[in-house]
């Protein structure tokens, strides 16, 4: 490993880098995302039940990253939206599962034009902007290997 010999100004930290274009993609779903009455992470609830519905909390947790307890709440209130249903599984009482409404099937096909919006906003081709995840997902992927993470395969 190289030692840095003087600080990296902000701009040419790819920390920085990652943190800002996060927010920018944010800002870029935001009008959209308010128009559907949806947030961001619960687009991502939605996201992960779209690939495949019924899900347990837990599942939905694991494959976001995230804790448990930081879905529940998102959960709950895409349910009190009329999106998702949640019921406990009768095998296992401690389980809930997750499963989407009419209301939360339809509502994918209102949102397929966020990615659309982001090759617009971006101005960069469809090829590029999946290159790009792709290296981001590997540096993703190498740095929780590091740490002892490992993410669920996609």
């Amino acid at each position: 490993m190289t030692r840095l010999e003087r600080p990296i100004p902000l701009d040419d930290r790819l920390c920085f880098s990652l943190y800002g274009a996060s927010m920018a993609v944010g800002r870029t779903y935001k009008p959209i995302l308010d128009r559907l009455g949806l947030t961001y992470p619960q687009y991502l609830v939605l996201s992960v039940l779209w690939e495949g519905d019924g899900p347990s909390v837990s599942s939905i947790a694991d494959r976001l990253d995230l804790e448990p307890s930081t879905v529940t709440p998102l959960v709950k209130r895409l349910e009190a939206s009329g999106f998702v249903t949640r019921r406990r599984n009768p095998e296992d009482e401690r389980q809930v599962t997750v499963s989407l409404t009419e209301a939360g099937r339809a509502i994918r096909e209102e949102s397929a034009c966020l990615a659309q919006e982001l090759l617009s906003a971006s101005g960069m081709s469809l090829d590029r902007v999946m290159a790009l995840n792709e290296e981001v997902r590997a540096l993703r992927d190498a740095l929780a290997s590091t740490y002892g993470h490992q993410r669920r395969a996609v």
